[in-house]
């Protein structure tokens, strides 16, 4: 079993020159990676509750074609809370650029052998810097620790970005394994 110490820094391919909306450039290493720190984090934290109703945020309005409501996004994440991210059924990871929280994601237990990846967002101000790359790391690296043989995950048609960043790395679609409200696009990767 690993550690939740292994999901500590992570390098992944950057660009240096993306805009992250912020004053602060980026860390770059000498190889021109940029650092991003993934580690697991408490889903009630500040910065992780800030992130989960971001990722609820966007993934509601681009369903609805409009900006979700505040209102919205408490009924959204009631209905659909984030309880089995959680030790020892899943973990949920927080992923820091330049010191700031700007990505999210979690991993739940479906079965002995399948974790199941949600919840998956970077900040639109951090996309093209590797986020999606390291969250995608280090929740493999927690499903591994978890005892899981794969990986899986359900997405829908419109987000695009999400299903070419799973296709990116190695995830292969799927017939479906779930029978999700939204679910219309199905993943799966080898973890062992």
């Amino acid at each position: 079993m690993t550690s939740d110490a292994t999901f500590a820094t992570l390098l992944s391919p950057g660009t240096p020159d993306t805009p992250l909306g912020t004053p602060d450039a980026p860390d770059i290493d000498e190889a021109g990676a940029t650092a991003w720190a993934v580690v697991p984090e408490r889903i009630d934290t500040p910065d992780a509750i800030a992130l989960r109703r971001a990722y609820y945020a966007e993934v509601a309005g681009r369903y609805w074609k409009r900006p979700a409501t505040e209102a919205e996004i408490d009924r959204g994440l009631a209905d659909d809370p984030d309880d089995g991210l959680v030790p020892p059924t899943g973990r949920f990871v927080v992923g820091r650029l330049a010191g700031e929280a700007l990505a999210c994601g979690g991993i739940r237990v479906l079965d002995p052998r399948t974790v199941e990846l949600t919840r998956v967002y970077v900040d639109p101000r951090a996309r093209g810097a590797g986020g999606g790359a390291a969250l995608l790391a280090a929740l493999e690296e927690a499903g591994r620790a978890l005892g899981a043989e794969r990986v899986r995950l359900d997405t829908r048609s419109d987000l695009v970005e999400a299903r070419a960043l799973y296709a990116r790395h190695g995830y292969r679609e799927i017939p479906a394994y779930n029978s999700g409200p939204y679910a219309e696009h199905w993943f799966e990767k080898p973890l062992v």
